[in-house]
This record gives C-alpha cells, sequence and structure tokens, in this order.
C-alpha cells in the first residue's frame, strides 16, 4: 500500500491530503495564503508565503493521518510568474498572480503575434496565461535573475529541482504545443531566453527529494490545478469533461492524443504527459465564480454563500449577468470587460439579481462546453463536477438545464489534490495505469435537465448576447 501526501498550492489556501490506495484520505492540513489586490489589475501574492503554506499544510495532514508516506505529489496555480535567483532561491518582489492583468498593454503591444503564437502553442494571446505577465515584469523590475512561473521556484525549493511538468508549461505560451518543449520562436516574441527556463518533465516522474515535511520523500507528481482535477476525475477519454467551481470556473475537456488546435478561440493545452506520452485538452474559464459571490457577500446582497439557493429560487429571469468581474476569457479574451447585470427594471429586486448571478456563471460555463463540442464535433455527453460551489444544487442545476446533459457531482471537495495523488502514485511506480491510479468512484449526486432544449438555447443566446455588449464596449475603451 503506498500512502501519498498531496499538496495543492491554490489561490487562496493550500490543502494537503494523505491519501492511500483506492482514494481513503487518511489526514489533511490546510493553511491560507492570502493574494492582494491593487490598482491597474494588480493581484501579487508573497512566494514566501506560499512555500510557508505549503509545509504547514503538508505536516500537518501527515500529523492527522499518522501513517508513513511513500511519496509527496505537488499541484501548483498556474499562470502565475515571478521573478528570483537561480543561486540563492531568493525572490524579487512578489508574485504576479495569474488574476493580474496589468500585462494587457503587453498583449496589445503584441497583436500582429497572436495567430503565430496560438499557431504555436495553442493559446490565445491574453495576460492571463504567464509570458506577457512574465515580460511585463522584467520591463517593470529588471532583468537580475530568472523570471518564471511559481511552479519552478517552489519546486527547487521543495525538491531541489528546476523542473516545470508539461501541462503546466503549456500555460506559459511558450511551449511548443506538438513537440511540448520551448519554442524557441515563441519565447523570441516575448524576449526571453528559453534557456532560462526549467526543465520539462513529464508529470509522473521523480524529480528530486524533499526533507521539507520531516524524513526524506521521493517529489514523484507535478501538476497544474485544473489539469489534476480532470485526471481525479478519471476524464481520460476524448469529449470527457470536468469544470472545478472555485474562485473561478473552470472547464477541460480531454481531446486525446494528437494536439487539437480549437476552432472557437477556446485554450489548447496538455493535459498530462505521462511516460513520455502526451495527452491534450481543451480549456476555458470564468475567471469570476466563487469571487462573484463573495462579492455578493461585500455587496450585503447575500450573507453567506448558503442564502445563494434560497434567494434564487425566488428570483425571476428578467436580469441576466456575466461574471466579467475580471475580465472574458474565451472566447472573447476581452481582458478589460466588465461585469454587469443587463434587463434590468424598476421591479427588479434583490433576488431576481442573484438569481441572474447563478444562471449567468452556469450559462458562461455551458458556453464553453458547447464552443469545445463544436471543436470535437460531438456535443458533451455528460460534465463532473467539484469545488465548493459545486454545493450550491440552485448552480448545478442550471448548470444541467443550461447544458442539456446530466451534472455529475465529484464525491470530495479535493480533486485537485486527489489528482496529483494519484499522478505521484503512478510516479512512485505504485500504479501501473492511470485508471489504477485513480480508483473507482462514484458521483455523489447528477443533476439531470428539467428545462427544454428551446428554453435552455434561448437562455444562452440572452447571455451570449449581453456578454458580446460588455466585451464590445471594453474594446472601445467604454
Amino acid at each position: 500500500m503506498a500512502n501519498i501526501l498531496a499538496i495543492d498550492q491554490g489561490t487562496s489556501s493550500t490543502k494537503a491530503l494523505v491519501v492511500a490506495n483506492g482514494g481513503q484520505v487518511l489526514g489533511e492540513g490546510s493553511a491560507p495564503v492570502h493574494p492582494e489586490p491593487g490598482p491597474g489589475g494588480a493581484v501579487e501574492q508573497d512566494p514566501d508565503e506560499l512555500l510557508q503554506s505549503i509545509v504547514a499544510a503538508g505536516k500537518a495532514a501527515l500529523a492527522a493521518a499518522g501513517a508513513p508516506v511513500e511519496a509527496v505529489g505537488l499541484v501548483n496555480q498556474g499562470e502565475t510568474v515571478l521573478r528570483w535567483d537561480r543561486d540563492t532561491g531568493q525572490t524579487f518582489g512578489p508574485a504576479l498572480s495569474w488574476q493580474d492583468r496589468r500585462a494587457a498593454p503587453i498583449a496589445r503591444e503584441l497583436e500582429s503575434e497572436a495567430d503565430r503564437l496560438t499557431e504555436i502553442t495553442g493559446l490565445p494571446l491574453d495576460p492571463y496565461f504567464a509570458a506577457p505577465k512574465m515580460t511585463w515584469l522584467r520591463r517593470e523590475a529588471g532583468d537580475e535573475g530568472v523570471i518564471t512561473m511559481v511552479d519552478a521556484w517552489l519546486n527547487q525549493q521543495i525538491a531541489g529541482a528546476f523542473v516545470t511538468d508539461a501541462a503546466s508549461a503549456s500555460r506559459t505560451l511558450l511551449l511548443d504545443l506538438e513537440s511540448t518543449t520551448w519554442s524557441e520562436e515563441a519565447c523570441a516574441i516575448f524576449s526571453i531566453d528559453p534557456a532560462t527556463q526549467p526543465e520539462i518533465v513529464d508529470c509522473n516522474v521523480p524529480v528530486g527529494e524533499t526533507t521539507a515535511f520531516g524524513e526524506r520523500l521521493p517529489v514523484t507528481g507535478l501538476a497544474v490545478d485544473q489539469q489534476a482535477a480532470l485526471f481525479a476525475e478519471s476524464c481520460f477519454a476524448p469529449g470527457e469533461a470536468k469544470c472545478t467551481y472555485g474562485t473561478g470556473a473552470f472547464i477541460l475537456a480531454t481531446a486525446g492524443t494528437d494536439a487539437l488546435h480549437s476552432k472557437s478561440r477556446l485554450a489548447a493545452c496538455v493535459a498530462w504527459r505521462l511516460n513520455g506520452a502526451t495527452t491534450y485538452c481543451l480549456d476555458g474559464q470564468v475567471y469570476s465564480a466563487g469571487s462573484a459571490v463573495s462579492w455578493l457577500e461585500e455587496l450585503a446582497l447575500i450573507r453567506e454563500a448558503a442564502d445563494l439557493d434560497r434567494l434564487a429560487d425566488e428570483g425571476s429571469d428578467e436580469a441576466v449577468f456575466v461574471p466579467s468581474l475580471a475580465g472574458l476569457g474565451a472566447p472573447f479574451w476581452a481582458p478589460d470587460a466588465r461585469g454587469g447585470w443587463l434587463g434590468l427594471s424598476l421591479s427588479t429586486r434583490r433576488d431576481d439579481l442573484v438569481r441572474a448571478v447563478i444562471w449567468g456563471i452556469a450559462a458562461q460555463v455551458a458556453s464553453l462546453a458547447q464552443a469545445m463540442g463544436n471543436d470535437m464535433g460531438r456535443p458533451l455527453e455528460r460534465l463532473r463536477v467539484d469545488g465548493g460551489l459545486t454545493r450550491s444544487g440552485a448552480l448545478m442545476q442550471a448548470q444541467a438545464d443550461l447544458l442539456q446533459a446530466p451534472v455529475e457531482r465529484y464525491p470530495s471537495a479535493d480533486a485537485t489534490a486527489l489528482g496529483v495523488g494519484a499522478l505521484a502514485r503512478f510516479g512512485a511506480g505504485a500504479a501501473s495505469s492511470p485508471e489504477e491510479a485513480v480508483g473507482d468512484w462514484t458521483p455523489a449526486e447528477v443533476f439531470e435537465p428539467r428545462v427544454s432544449p428551446d428554453e435552455a438555447a434561448e437562455r444562452l443566446a440572452r447571455w451570449d448576447a449581453a456578454a458580446s455588449v460588455l466585451a464590445d464596449l471594453s474594446r472601445n475603451g467604454s
């Protein structure tokens, strides 16, 4: 039996689990981290706090489990970058969170290269991804040290290895999607020397050893957060998809062993690379999901997230909400877009606004799922879901209604950690296949559509029209 210490370093907290074969959680620990919003679209994080949170959560999970572990898996939050010294590990200033939007001028400056970058990397040119932030940071803070995604620094601090996994590397706008190597051409566009970037490794490979949690342990699994959840939810076949509802909502669909470049302006990236073999996926983003619910609390429209279902059941469908509070991702790629309620009248009440937020999040996910089906030539047959907002029955039912497909709630709130735990088990040689590494599981709840296809299509059309208006306003400088 191989127990694994699986660590998910996220945007607002770090969660650690000690996981036995079959996915049984023997112990868990967590530590908060504190992203700091600032003017001009800034969102920064303290890299030392990120590192300390990993150590604290990992030690807490081991203490709670009271059982030995054989290996460690590490998940990173993706697209977050920082500048640091390769020799000493010293960081120069805060990390720029994936939510940071200050690199939008870099993306506009390089617009003539956008199509070529997408052709090479599979990603649209957008400040959400790492390379524009890396260029912005170099211009603002100088050339001292190296600028990488934060996972490379954490891997060096924890495991003594200057590496990134292929899935994380595919979130940079610097990776050749076909070869899964650094693209000299893409790097040149951003004036980045590929020699300064970490070695790209498989997601299930021993990369080093760590004593950060006590006894010496091998680190055998690495992944970026959303791909780890895709793995945990057994989305191994083309067309299988999951959506994680956290700070944002992120939907990924497995595309198979051939790189599928999206015709719908979705992100195409690496799902995982195992034993040298690459599996690809399509990716769509709702940047504000859980953060939109927190925003409702700050506005005093709800007292707590538990109010969502009660108020959503009482509201009407007049208002439409676009949750672009931190910009719009695929297929609009409008980083300066702002959120908005449309269709308001003097009769609009608080319940209507809350209901519109629920349906707005679900509509954006459904729109992305529809685009994925178009790219793959068949609609998604079901959607597996995880994350804190899946506790909202109103949101999950709205999701099933708009998808016109079953929504299967994953039985754990920790799919991301369980996914990297499975990858680490595979990397430690304690499993012979992805299926064995993940183990069997059944959905905690399944939501079936309750509205007609015509009603779902009408709701989606209204939402798409509203989102298009806000995207156009942002592009026109309004």
